[in-house]
């Protein structure tokens, strides 16, 4: 490549214009920025240690002249309520934004790039000759909107304002204030950048925002309302704004970007005009410059642009969704504040320092041992337990059910039941993982008439048959096993009499194939899909009669908690949709018709139910599609779940529509488990890619959630929750008395590890 153009003079620009300049010496490597050379609109920038040795490997130069004017601090401090609670071992660091792009400017300058100042570009066809052209000019990108077409950009906006401040008040630690008004909850998010200097961003919710009229006030205004707000924490020194337009407001909203494609012909997008993550998690600036080095890792040495393009956007896209998913997780908790104030002040800090879900219980355990050793010892003073342990350790107590411990193997459908009749697989599928450890085992959705069946192969309970083989189960289970048992009932509606999931899952079966019904007449698959039958008073009344008949069995057989399916699609569920039901009755339209028929069968099971005994419900939080279950209607349906005798909700998602597009990740699924707990106070069990301990151990310390679902792992290792004890130290943990060998080896093992492991990252 002979002439590489770079658009914007921000880090991402420069630093992609210093490496360009490295790897090619002969490039004709150029910078354009319409702003001055000294222009700045931000205070700090903030990374991690572990950030600063990727830049140490990619340009020493430049890592050593910005260390140099880092200021570096370990503690992060939260103010909640009169408390501060203090972290350690962190290791971020400081640097004035204006600092740190003289420093890029100087370092690009040695080595040749030649920098254009107060330079308009209209486009990148001002540079026609270019052999690569670099649109990183920022969030509201002219280059990306001039062919929004082509990338395809998602952008949204998000629900807080902010405005980006400075003081001459210094911070101990990074610190995050809450302050209450009487229109809701303001905070600030403040650091250290100089001996001198520190960055305070407030921020608050749009509607609190406008209720104090801050939406009239100009920036001086504005700035008077902070300073008042946040005095105790400012230690007399004054707030103050760069921003461009000082009369205006400069509060702003933050604008969540992602685009689908990144290249176009030689052009390609980087930093945050491609995508952007919330300053919550401090890594907009981290996220360009490393954008920046896997582009020139990428591009150099590619066979031609094109190529070096797409192998960036393949390589750099995992990880930047990473961090986007991280970053969305810490943006929620911050917009939502007042979903956890509920919250006593260390477990507060604990659910935001976790808020991202990247750093877990272990983590922060090797950054500030006595910080978890506070929280572990509150969670068990919770629980009446005097000997702190690990969160997923602890007991939990509902109605009269104590489990051993928060970990829960999901119900996983086997698929080997012959007339819905349960055998050996089944006694040894339970049985093997009753004696893993795990606190509850669920059976897979067993099905209340033949009917009601997903596959042949389902597991049922209709009959007394059926009733005395779960019997031999739930009886092994009781015997062997401190583990408690639950039954899932079910009915498949519109996704029933098909083939197994190793199979066509979801596809009709070849021949054999039994009627449907539905809340509407909409087969799962259009034009492959049965149609089901809407189904009329007399088949509700049916169903629900077979649920309460199912009821009386699941006594009969011996389990401990009773759970109803109302999600992914089944027929309850698909009635609490409003894309799957589509009535005009009594049945159908506003959420609360929706409910009515769900509530009816929940009522009935409740009857039938031994009061002493809990009862979960199973819920899809969303559907993952437009025009599905929105927040406000899951909270509602929810609540209303819990008034009509549900003790515990089992919140997972989707599933209901074919053409779903959920955000998979890890824990995926938990934000729905957190806003439903924590915002009507209900317990509540998790699901969706957790497999580590610590994410157990991160979830139940935080209050994300009471319990949670383990699936997959559990299908490869019965034995989860004890190999999880003994690499915990967990020497309490129960183990099955033919074991004990394995329990003393595996604990020897794990405290030779411990030993061995490095500090803090």
């Amino acid at each position: 490549m002979k002439r590489i153009v770079c658009l914007g003079g921000g880090p991402a620009g420069l630093y992609t214009a210093i490496l360009f300049k490295k790897a090619l010496p002969a490039a004709r490597v150029e910078v354009y920025e319409r702003n001055r050379a000294d222009d700045t609109f931000g205070w700090g920038v903030v990374f991690s240690d572990q950030t600063m040795q990727g830049f140490r490997a990619a340009d020493p130069e430049t890592h050593d002249a910005i260390v140099a004017h880092f200021y570096h601090w370990d503690d992060i401090d939260v103010h909640f309520r009169g408390v501060r609670v203090r972290s350690g071992g962190h290791g971020f660091c400081g640097i004035e934004r204006k600092t740190m792009l003289q420093l890029l400017q100087a370092r690009a300058r040695q080595l040749g790039v030649a920098l254009h100042f107060e330079h308009e570009f209209v486009s990148e066809d001002d540079f026609q000759d270019a052999d690569l052209i670099v649109a990183a000019d920022g969030v509201h990108s002219r280059v990306r909107t001039r062919h929004e077409a082509h990338f395809e950009p998602n952008i949204e906006v998000r629900y807080c304002r902010y405005m980006w401040l400075g003081t001459e008040q210094t911070f101990p630690a990074f610190t995050f204030a809450f302050e209450q008004t009487e229109h809701g909850w303001f905070q600030i998010h403040a650091y250290q950048f100089s001996d001198r200097l520190s960055t305070v961003i407030v921020e608050t919710r749009e509607e609190t925002w406008r209720a104090h009229g801050l939406d009239q006030m100009d920036t001086a205004q504005s700035i008077a309302f902070c300073e008042q707000l946040f005095a105790q924490y400012l230690g007399g020194h004054r707030l103050v704004s760069n921003a461009k337009h000082a009369r205006g407001s400069a509060w702003l909203n933050f604008n969540r970007v992602l685009c689908r494609r990144w290249h176009r012909g030689n052009l390609v997008l980087i930093g945050d005009a491609a995508h952007t993550a919330h300053f919550g998690i401090g890594s907009g600036t981290k996220l360009a410059m490393e954008d920046a080095i896997a582009l020139v890792g990428e591009v150099v040495g590619a066979a031609d642009v094109a190529a070096g393009l797409a192998r960036y956007q393949k390589s750099r896209l995992v990880e930047t969704l990473k961090l986007q998913n991280a970053a969305r997780n810490r943006m929620e908790w911050f917009e939502n504040v007042a979903r956890y104030v509920h919250l006593e002040p260390w477990q507060f800090a604990y659910s935001l320092l976790t808020g991202s879900q990247r750093i877990g219980h272990a983590n922060l355990k090797r950054r500030d041992r006595g910080f978890i050793d506070r929280v572990e010892a509150e969670l068990a003073t919770q629980v009446g337990l005097t000997t702190p342990r690990a969160p997923m350790f602890l007991p939990f107590h509902i109605r009269n059910l104590t489990l051993a411990n928060r970990v829960v193997v999901s119900p996983m459908a086997q698929y080997r039941a012959v007339d819905g009749l349960v055998g050996d697989w089944h006694l040894v599928h339970y049985g093997a993982r009753a004696t893993g450890g795990a606190g509850l085992v669920y059976t897979e959705m067993t099905c209340v008439s033949a009917d009601a069946r997903i596959s042949p192969g389902c597991t049922g309970l209709w009959n007394d048959a059926q009733a005395q083989a779960w019997r031999r189960i739930s009886d092994f289970v009781h015997a062997e096993s401190p583990a408690k048992i639950a039954m899932q009932l079910g009915h498949a509606g519109r996704k029933g009499s098909t083939q197994v999931e190793w199979e066509q899952a979801n596809h009709p079966l070849p021949s054999g194939n039994w009627p449907l019904v539905a809340p509407s007449s909409l087969p799962y698959y259009a034009g492959i899909s049965a149609e089901p039958r809407a189904m009329d008073r007399a088949d509700m009344a049916r169903v629900q009669a077979d649920f309460v008949r199912s009821t009386h069995l699941a006594v009969d057989a011996g389990f401990d908690l009773l759970e109803l399916h109302m999600a992914h699609g089944y027929l309850l569920g698909s009635f609490l949709s409003p894309l799957t039901n589509q009535r005009v009755d009594a049945y159908g339209g506003d959420v609360q018709s929706r409910l009515r028929f769900p509530l009816e069968v929940l009522a009935a099971v409740r009857q039938a139910w031994p009061v002493e005994r809990p009862l979960s419900v199973r819920l899809s939080a969303t559907d993952w599609a437009p025009g599905g279950l929105s927040e406000a209607e899951l909270l509602h349906v929810a609540q209303a779940l819990v008034q009509g005798g549900a003790d515990l909700l089992h919140v997972s998602t989707g599933q209901t529509v074919p053409w779903q597009q959920p955000v998979y990740g890890r824990m995926w699924q938990t934000p729905f488990s957190d806003l439903i707990r924590n915002t009507l106070g209900v317990p509540t069990i998790t699901v969706g890619n957790i497999h580590e301990p610590d994410h157990v151990d991160s979830i139940v310390a935080a209050g994300r959630a009471d319990l949670c679902a383990i699936a997959r792992p559990h299908l490869a290792h019965a034995a989860w929750t004890l190999q999880a004890a003994a690499s915990a130290g967990y020497v309490e943990q129960w183990w099955p008395d033919p074991y004990r060998s394995a329990k003393q080896q595996l604990e020897t093992q794990a405290q030779r590890l411990a030993s061995a492991l490095p500090g803090p990252v």
